[in-house]
């Protein structure tokens, strides 16, 4: 498995995008690399783009992926996003990620910017112009400068038959905090700013490590399930108003809470990604998080992409 990303910004015409070379294949490519052991496919499309361009970056909608034969035989895989040069406001996402170490030029000896047609004309594999036919059908339908809307599912807690406290303090379990710490470099790929969460233990313990990694005071809201079930009317309001914060924004909530969630979402989406949303309980395994990105259009927000999340345990060394 590999990630990258087509990392574009706006020129002075026209849309541009960054390629690399590789002197070992003397060929022009997309930013990308292997997925280290426990490590998350968006964690490893930004640490990637970082160690070959020197660019931070930060993840939008997804793109086409590759598939090719090696010539061991094996079959690579290659996740593929498009993502936009982190900005100052990109901050604390950038504060929650790991450092890198910048490739050397016996791996990437130059980097261009080049437009969409010079682009095509450079790139050397036939197969790397199918995501940039898609980068460039998002650009000409306005859905591909987007932010995300992060829907999260508290990690793993220790179940109500063992816990003989009340449900405000049910803690997690040993795997859930390590499914916590495990959400970090997803939530800090996607460049989440913001944090709203059910005050509940089990959520608010979920979402802590990324917000202190990312130096964010959490917003408590009510997520809960008591809050849902006394009205859901009021998570649905809650959902709302985070999906027209024009905010890059994580909420953790709990599993009876989601088809509420969910419902106000599918409500916001193009039709073709509601009928990719979750759709029966669980809806999301604990510690998997929903990434909805986020567009404006005339009518208000509307939801262009989706993608589901569950990021691995980091393997022990």
């Amino acid at each position: 498995m590999a990630a990258g990303a087509l990392v574009w910004r706006r020129g002075q015409d026209s849309l541009e995008v960054l390629l690399v070379h590789r002197p070992r294949y003397q060929d022009w490519s997309w930013p990308k690399g292997k997925v280290d052991p426990g490590e998350s496919l968006p964690a490893a499309a930004v640490r990637e783009i970082s160690e070959e361009t020197g660019h931070d970056v930060v993840l939008g909608m997804p793109l086409p992926g590759l598939r090719y034969r090696l010539t061991d035989g094996r079959i690579k895989h290659v996740r593929l996003w498009a993502a936009r040069v982190a900005s100052e406001a990109d901050a604390p996402a950038l504060g929650a990620r790991a450092d890198v170490v910048a490739a050397t030029v016996d791996e990437i000896d130059d980097i261009a910017w080049m437009s969409l047609e010079k682009a095509e004309r450079t790139l050397t594999r036939a197969a790397d112009r199918l995501p940039l036919a898609e980068l460039v059908a998002l650009h000409e339908k306005d859905r591909l400068d987007t932010r995300v809307l992060v829907v999260a599912r508290h990690a793993k807690a220790q179940s109500r038959s063992t816990w003989k406290g009340g449900e405000t303090d049910r803690p997690l379990t040993a795997p859930g905090r390590v499914q916590a710490d495990s959400l970090v470099p997803v939530l800090a790929a996607f460049g989440v700013r913001d944090v709203v969460t059910s005050a509940w233990e089990r959520c608010a313990r979920t979402i802590e490590p990324y917000s202190r990694a990312a130096g964010i005071v959490p917003g408590y809201s009510d997520l809960t399930e008591a809050a849902h079930e006394r009205s859901p009317s009021k998570v649905a309001g809650e959902v709302w108003r985070l999906l027209q914060s024009n905010q890059d924004v994580v909420m953790c909530t709990h599993r009876p809470v989601l088809p509420t969630v969910l419902d106000v979402l599918g409500q916001h989406s193009r039709r073709s990604v509601a009928s990719t949303l979750p759709a029966k309980d669980p809806f999301l395994q604990p510690g998997q998080v929903l990434v909805a990105h986020v567009g404006q259009t005339p009518k208000g927000a509307r939801i262009m992409g989706a993608e589901l999340h569950r990021p691995p345990v980091p393997t022990r060394r």
